[in-house]
């Protein structure tokens, strides 16, 4: 079981350059990538996302990239050889028509605006890319370690509370039979007060008691809040994400808890009632985490 919080960080150098890529990832309802490219590396943003995607399926995850080069490969210099013709020639016609001695050199022609230039040099895109996607990798093992133990810790957290929600339950299983003595002796106690003994409609209390039973039953609800938990259990063991199939079975826990709660009426059962929806919260906020 993966969590969806996490962190990573991988390193790649061929002595001269070096790409660092960190990921961090949080909860989300889907895999959503937020990648922050150097312009020099967005040809490789298809690439990146085909690589994340397959190791992962749900989470809001930033991917940052960051490029050094220990030796800067400037480019080489580039003579506009026409362009400094043209200059010389402009300075010739300049000296004939003013009279003026031409003292024009090479030095002073070279420091002219676009004379000599230094090319932009052309990066290898495929280095560049066995690089990047190297450190990508590295990053995405790190931050799948990452969720993994941040998983295994919350996989152990939903066992102490379904262990938790079990006992509440068996312990509903228990005090359940009483709830209609209970409301039997109550109306009974009540009718007396006000009722001659020989004056009740026993056929009448007991249609009235029968119906408040079948009212206030609970086994249903007992049963298949057992089967939810089952059914947690085995998700907790799942190797694929099991996210949305935990969150979805916490909504149920909390609809069997509810009915439970409503119809039983009883002090006892709401006590272990409200002690199984305080478990319940606390595994919907977990779940919400769980890819």
């Amino acid at each position: 079981m993966y969590s969806m919080t996490g962190y990573g960080k991988g390193v790649a150098s061929d002595g001269r350059k070096t790409i660092t890529v960190e990921m961090k990832s949080v909860n989300h309802r889907y895999l959503d990538l937020g990648l922050k490219l150097p312009r020099t590396f967005l040809f490789l943003e298809d690439d990146f996302k085909k690589a994340i995607e397959s190791r992962l399926s749900r989470g809001h995850v930033d991917v940052f990239l960051t490029y050094e080069q220990k030796v800067a490969d400037e480019g080489d210099f580039v003579v506009d050889v026409d362009l400094a013709k043209n200059y010389l020639h402009a300075i010739n016609v300049l000296a004939m028509e003013t009279g003026v001695a031409n003292d024009f050199s090479v030095t002073s022609l070279a420091k002219l605006p676009e004379v000599i230039v230094r090319e932009t040099p052309v990066e290898d895109e495929d280095a560049l890319k066995a690089l990047a996607l190297s450190a990508l990798n590295d990053a995405i093992e790190s931050l799948v370690a990452m969720r993994q133990k941040e998983g295994e810790a919350l996989k152990r957290d939903f066992v102490v509370k379904l262990d938790a929600i079990e006992t509440s339950l068996d312990k509903i299983k228990d005090f359940a039979p009483q709830v209609v003595e209970e409301y039997r002796n109550n109306l009974n106690a009540r009718i007396a007060e006000v009722v001659e003994p020989s004056l009740v409609d026993r056929q009448r209390l007991a249609t009235e008691v029968a119906l408040y039973a079948d009212h206030c039953a609970i086994d249903e609800e007992i049963t298949r809040l057992s089967t939810h938990i089952k059914a947690m259990r085995r998700h907790l063991e799942a190797e694929e994400p099991v996210g949305r199939k935990m969150d979805f079975l916490v909504q149920e826990f909390l609809r069997e808890t509810n009915t439970i709660g409503s119809k039983a009426n009883n002090i006892a059962i709401t006590e272990q009632v409200l002690a199984i929806k305080n478990e319940i919260e606390k595994m919907r906020e977990q779940a919400q985490n769980i890819e």
